[in-house]
């Protein structure tokens, strides 16, 4: 059976731009350069070299593939079953490589590239289908832990527009913020916190319907256009007298620049992304 995923790629900043940071080379166990009969100092530091540049490139490929499976599918939209069955063995395939969640690796911005999990699905279908009436945008998730020892803040971020009212893709933000904890050395516990809409952007069309540039700009249309682009509406997930929502999320594969991972409760799927 199909694990829903996420793959998500790392990116120094918002703007969706595909990271260059190196791959750290992973350290080889000193008896494998041994298994041989003695050699030298040198040609043993040699081989030390050799053997982890080779798992180094190994891995790259693997993820390469992995990137290269996943380009046409409009983020797991439009994926065949072939073509989710051929991934899923390719994310396995991946996530054997896989390590303890170190947070500095965590902390910053993921870019989602491919996913398998239903209700992101939905809510690319949905776009997909309507497009005259929804849009959506890039979706990233971003870890603040950098200096933390057991966890931190996670929001998840959607760019999406509603066309003639907001700019193209990217008019509305969506943002659902949560605190984290590490449960395990793969395992990640959220608890919601609030979901929260900003930095609104509106279109050209809607700008001229408010205040036409023929015409003298009242104070009135000056404070509506102001209101807008100021406008942003907090919806608390948690008070007093309630726990909020939470869930167990399972990061099978982290590195520098690249996240597997996908919700262990409620059916939620696998997810990959890149900077």
């Amino acid at each position: 059976m199909e694990v829903p995923r996420l793959v998500r790629c790392a990116c120094a900043e918002l703007p969706p731009v595909i990271g260059n940071r190196e791959m750290p080379i992973p350290l080889l166990r000193l008896h494998d350069a041994r298994s041989q009969s003695r050699p030298s100092r040198g040609r043993t530091k040699a081989s030390v070299s050799n053997n982890a540049g080779s798992d180094a490139l190994v891995l790259e490929n693997k993820k390469q593939e992995v990137l290269r499976m996943i380009q046409d599918t409009e983020r797991g939209r439009v994926a065949t079953a072939d073509q989710r069955s051929s991934l899923e063995e390719a994310l396995v395939g991946l996530e054997v490589c896989g390590s303890p969640i170190r947070l500095p690796l965590l902390d910053g911005t993921w870019r989602l590239q491919y996913t398998s999990a239903p209700d992101v699905l939905i809510l690319l279908q949905s776009a997909a289908s309507l497009p005259s009436f929804f849009q959506v945008g890039q979706i990233f998730q971003k870890f603040e832990c950098r200096d933390q020892s057991d966890g931190g803040v996670v929001r998840n971020i959607v760019r999406w527009s509603i066309p003639g009212v907001l700019e193209e893709q990217e008019g509305a933000t969506l943002v659902v913020t949560a605190k984290f904890s590490v449960v395990s050395p793969r395992n990640i516990y959220l608890q919601f916190e609030e979901v929260k809409i900003q930095d609104l952007s509106i279109s050209e069309e809607l700008q001229a319907l408010i205040a036409p540039a023929i015409l003298p700009r009242s104070y009135l249309s000056l404070q509506i256009l102001q209101f807008l682009c100021a406008f942003k509406a907090e919806i608390p997930l948690r008070n007093s007298g309630r726990r909020s929502a939470g869930g167990l999320y399972y990061l099978s594969y982290l590195d520098d620049n690249f996240l597997l991972g996908r919700a262990v409760e409620g059916g939620g799927g696998r997810a990959a992304s890149t900077p």
